[in-house]
């Protein structure tokens, strides 16, 4: 999956998800599952997901691997919203099993009390040179690396994936909260790029795509990259749909499906920014194809350990800097999925996931 921050999309698609659902959200549960138990094999006929995975759906579409999940017995009811507020809000009124997200909302679901269970994982087989994030300068404003942020007024948000990024990039620079000031501020659609462009901040993390954008606008504008990792991309769902024997059968085809998806992007990337980029995003040819090239290549991992390790040294400073109980993410991982998407990747997984 690759993030694409267009959540003003996603919130205006929000109240339309909540009636479009709302039949599927009464549905009959299938038989319990403990969590410990063996994923089924067999999916029940007309079992349905009710997934908002917008970049999988169009592909899945454009490869043909929509067959698979239609074959193998399964309704997905498609939900237009991705991202972890949408998400969670969704997950609350019963109208959502799973959602595409980075690693933040699982954490934030936790400690709100919804409890939600991560089932994919993949990576970027080059973060470093291919980060999801810059920071993004404001016009006249000198920095030229992390170190410079002291003193800097950079755009923040709590319960998001750049909100988080800008901590760990504060303790990776050697620096606390109290060396910088940070604003308050929602990211939804270009809003950071506004608040850049009238210097409402110093420094905001923008997706790697918007860069030329927001230089192309803002004269004098600049970007530095984070020297961090940025690339979390999970499917996180409730768990009680993991707890039900009939979605937990049909997650297992999704998983492995998604896998060969996510592969296939990779070998068809003009194909893919055509299906999801243009037709689904609205970007023009020549944007569309920028953005797949800036994100690299994304893999199936052979073992998620390396992404629970990163994904609790982010609790833990989440903990502290916020103010959350402290958590213990290996309870919202779900690693019956892990050799699923091993086993859909084959000789393809990435085996070099660095921590």
């Amino acid at each position: 999956m690759l993030r694409h921050p267009r959540a003003a999309i996603a919130a205006a698609l929000a109240a339309a998800l909540l009636t479009t659902t709302a039949a599927c959200s009464a549905e009959e549960a299938g038989p319990a599952l403990e969590l410990t138990a063996a994923l089924p094999e067999s999916v029940p006929s007309g079992t349905v997901l009710r997934i908002g995975d917008p970049a999988f759906e169009a592909v899945a579409k454009a490869s043909g691997l929509d067959k698979e999940l239609t074959g193998a017995g399964i309704e997905v009811a498609w939900a237009n919203i991705s991202g972890g507020p949408q998400s969670i809000q969704a997950f609350r009124a019963d109208k959502l099993d799973c959602s595409a997200v980075a690693d933040i909302p699982s954490l934030f679901a936790a400690w709100t009390g919804t409890a939600t269970k991560i089932i994919f994982q993949s990576v970027t087989v080059d973060p470093l040179t291919y980060p999801i994030y810059q920071l993004g300068v404001a016009p006249g404003t000198s920095v030229t690396s992390p170190a410079d942020l002291r003193g800097k007024k950079i755009a923040y948000s709590a319960g998001q994936a750049q909100g988080a990024l800008v901590l760990r990039v504060l303790k990776a620079a050697g620096l606390s909260r109290d060396d910088v000031t940070l604003v308050e501020l929602t990211s939804t659609g270009d809003s950071y790029v506004t608040a850049l462009g009238s210097k409402t901040v110093d420094v905001a993390p923008i997706a790697a795509y918007q860069v030329k954008l927001y230089q192309t606008k803002y004269p004098g504008a600049t970007a530095v990259g984070t020297g961090i990792r940025d690339d979390a991309s999970t499917i996180y769902c409730l768990t009680t749909a993991v707890e039900d024997a009939d979605k937990a059968a049909a997650l297992k085809v999704y998983v492995a499906t998604r896998t060969k998806a996510l592969l296939w992007q990779n070998e068809h990337p003009e194909e893919y920014a055509k299906a999801y980029y243009q037709q689904v995003q609205g970007l023009n040819e020549a944007d569309a194809r920028a953005v797949v090239a800036l994100a690299g290549i994304r893999g199936i991992p052979a073992t998620w350990d390396n992404a629970i390790t990163r994904l609790q040294e982010t609790a833990d400073l989440l903990a502290v800097e916020q103010g959350h109980d402290k958590l213990d993410v290996t309870t919202l991982v779900d690693r019956r999925f892990e050799k699923v998407q091993a086993d859909a990747a084959g000789a393809q997984v990435v085996t070099g996931d660095a921590a």
